[in-house]
């Protein structure tokens, strides 16, 4: 049985599958003292506190003082802060790349999906800080994002209010007004990842702006005032279906001492580079979640005999596996092109360069493309697995959970379309992404997609958003498989 999963055998480590896939990137001491810790630590914790179900808010101390402290059984926190600790975040900056920490993402997402989200909104509170905030703002804050002892602070993202996330231009209803030297900021945050973290960056719109899009901003929120109280409150912790490593709350801004990043003008830019930060990580995530999903499926395959032999030497099932197996590739690649994409252009301010235009459009495919496949994955892992795939007591069921999440997070898979569309027909960025493959694809390939895209913009309006999907994914895939060969093929 062994010997007939050897080819499979890079499935039951995260470093071994970036290995083979990536090659020397991921090849590094502390993610494997990472990896080794999970294993035989921080998966256990996990799977605790995944069936304890969602913590709650202790709002008020004995003496009747609002604390809002969120309450998790002290592990934990242990395992969170090992993360820090370890460096998923602090080695980005010590080495001024941001793949040390998609690499961190996607380790600690094969272990526990909802425990990646405080480190990826970490980041996202930490990369405009440096870019946009000023030297005061750093001193005072980034060291202890950025924490190598003891317990680092976290960060978040609070874009998203009642009314949804998709149009924040309309939705956004969170005021901010000059205090000073500073900003007040009062309204509500209804999906609040990551409720409790020391510090966040926040859209609001200033008094008088615009209601739209070109009116929001992009504020630093700390958890404290200057004076020690309370500089926002949390309502209540969401009861999700998975994702409850990661406490997410309604936020309570009632005239909240808030920094201005960058500038009013450019709010909405800020805003939307947060949001790529985060999607990349999500494209991250999901090839994680999938990985192991199809590493637990293929444990249990190896062990389950049915006619006669383990069901994972039946034909059928074998072939699934085969198949799946290279398009778990294809959307490593797809995610790992995101990534480097991103690590090219994210210090970039606006206006931006083709270069970005293109990072933005793979960051769309990738997150659209990744998510879904982690969500069929999971589906069909669960299938391997028959009636016991339903069991929580088993792992099967919680990444299906867990993957449900990854296509609403940050951006719908709508959501990823319609930016897609929106980037090609005022960027060019489909052209940018074609001459990106080229070398690894026929040319006729590449003339055949981009006439299909063309085609496409064309359309009247409704028309042609209504009848996008198929070529969004059919891009999807197409880059995939390119950026697949173009690894195969010797150097």
């Amino acid at each position: 049985m062994g010997n007939m999963a050897s080819g499979f055998d890079s499935l039951r480590s995260p470093l071994r599958f970036l290995g083979e896939v990536l090659g020397d990137v991921s090849r590094q001491e502390w993610l494997r003292s990472y990896e080794e810790w999970w294993q035989h630590d921080g998966q256990g914790i996990s799977d605790a506190v995944d069936r304890g179900g969602t913590p709650w808010v202790r709002m008020f101390d004995r003496l009747g003082e609002r604390v809002d402290e969120i309450l998790y059984p002290p592990e934990y926190w242990r395992m969170l802060q090992h993360g820090y600790g370890s460096g998923v975040l602090w080695r980005a900056f010590e080495q001024e790349s941001l793949l040390p920490a998609y690499l961190g993402i996607y380790v600690t997402s094969f272990y526990d999906p909802g425990l990646s989200c405080p480190y990826t909104v970490s980041l996202g509170t930490i990369a405009p800080l440096l870019k946009y905030g000023d030297r005061e703002l750093q001193a005072r804050f980034l060291p202890r994002l950025l924490e190598r002892q003891g317990a680092a602070w976290q960060g978040a993202t609070w874009m998203t209010e009642i009314k949804g996330g998709s149009d924040l231009g309309a939705n956004v209803e969170t005021v901010a007004r000059p205090s000073g030297n500073d900003w007040r900021l009062t309204g509500d945050k209804y999906f609040a990842s990551n409720a409790g973290a020391e510090l966040a960056v926040v859209a609001a719109r200033p008094e008088g702006a615009p209601q739209n899009v070109r009116g929001l901003a992009l504020y630093l929120v700390p958890r404290r005032r200057e004076d020690g109280q309370l500089n926002y409150f949390i309502r209540r912790l969401k009861d999700k279906i998975a994702t409850r490593s990661v406490p997410t709350g309604e936020i309570e801004l009632r005239d909240s001492q808030a920094w201005l990043l960058g500038t009013v003008e450019q709010g909405i830019y800020l805003i939307l580079e947060v949001l790529n930060l985060s999607r990349v990580a999500n494209s991250m995530g999901s090839v994680a979640l999938a990985q192991r999903a199809m590493a637990d499926a293929l444990s249990f395959a190896e062990r389950r005999v049915a006619f006669g032999k383990p069901i994972f030497e039946q034909p059928l099932l074998r072939q699934q596996f085969e198949d799946r197996l290279l398009q778990l590739r294809a959307a490593s690649r797809l995610a790992w092109e995101a990534v480097e994409l991103l690590n090219q252009v994210w210090r970039e301010k606006p206006p931006y360069s083709e270069r970005y235009h293109l990072f933005r459009l793979v960051a769309h495919l990738a997150k659209y493309w990744t998510a879904e496949f982690a969500v069929q994955t999971a589906k069909w892992a669960m299938e391997v697995h028959g009636g016991l795939g339903t069991v929580q007591e088993y792992s099967a069921e919680r990444w299906l959970r867990e993957a449900m999440i990854l296509a609403i997070w940050e951006g719908t898979s709508h959501r990823q379309i319609l930016d897609g569309l929106e980037v090609m027909e005022r960027k060019g960025a489909h052209r940018l992404l074609l001459q990106h493959l080229g070398g690894s694809t026929p040319p006729p390939a590449l003339r055949d997609m981009e006439s299909r895209v063309e085609k496409q913009l064309a359309l009247p309006a409704d028309q042609k958003q209504a009848s996008a999907e198929s070529l969004f994914s059919d891009l999807a895939a197409f880059t995939a498989d390119a950026l697949l060969v173009r690894t195969s093929q010797p150097a």
